[in-house]
């Protein structure tokens, strides 16, 4: 609610003008008074969202697998003949090299990633090395959209895309929400942009 501060304006050739007019105020903060992020009760996200995570990295590591299969297939075919002697042994470190960390990852950024519902906001964070939190107040928000990927639905899970206005496109997107949870949220914030508007 926004201080302001009315005051009389006096008559001018015996008739009032206006009743009364009010300037607005718009005091000083002190840092100390501003909300603690250290206070807020952080919810995480769903256990399921770890698995959706590794299965996303064994898709990864069995498509690079039988691309290296059938590379080295296509180079046995065209250098059958008379060809130079290739040897493509080595190829099959990358599924390795680039498998592994993909497996690891999720065990690590899942943890880090969480957020916290509020009467007049919703505050999302995430990110390993780059922290990022990102607070959507609920009057500024136009529109919040549900999504599922079938890899998604597979593990019971939803993302929620907030729009808010001014926006070119979505402004937030959380991941590894439950389904039941993702619907609930979504319904509560339509509720907020209805009573907003109201």
């Amino acid at each position: 609610m926004h201080n302001t501060r009315c005051e009389v304006i006096p008559k001018y050739n015996g008739r009032q003008l206006y009743p009364e007019i009010c300037m607005f105020e718009n005091p000083e903060i002190s840092i100390d008074e501003l909300p603690r992020i250290d206070t807020i009760t952080w919810l995480q996200m769903d256990e399921k969202y770890a698995r959706r995570k590794l299965a996303d990295a064994a898709i990864t590591f069995f498509i690079l697998l039988f691309s290296i299969a059938m590379l080295r297939t296509l180079f046995g075919i065209a250098f059958a003949d008379d060809g130079p002697d290739i040897n493509l042994s080595w190829l099959w470190l990358i599924p390795f090299l680039v498998g592994m960390p993909l497996f690891v990852w999720p065990f690590i950024s899942v943890p880090k990633k969480g957020y916290a519902v509020r009467d007049k906001d919703i505050i999302y964070k995430s990110g390993v090395f780059w922290r990022t939190v990102t607070a959507i107040p609920f009057n500024r928000l136009q529109h919040v959209e549900k999504s599922s990927t079938p890899l998604d639905r597979r593990f019971q899970l939803a993302s929620l895309q907030l729009f808010t206005a001014g926006g070119s496109g979505g402004d937030l997107k959380i991941h590894g929400l439950s389904a039941k949870t993702a619907e609930k949220l979504r319904k509560f914030m339509l509720d907020k942009i209805g009573s907003s508007i109201e």
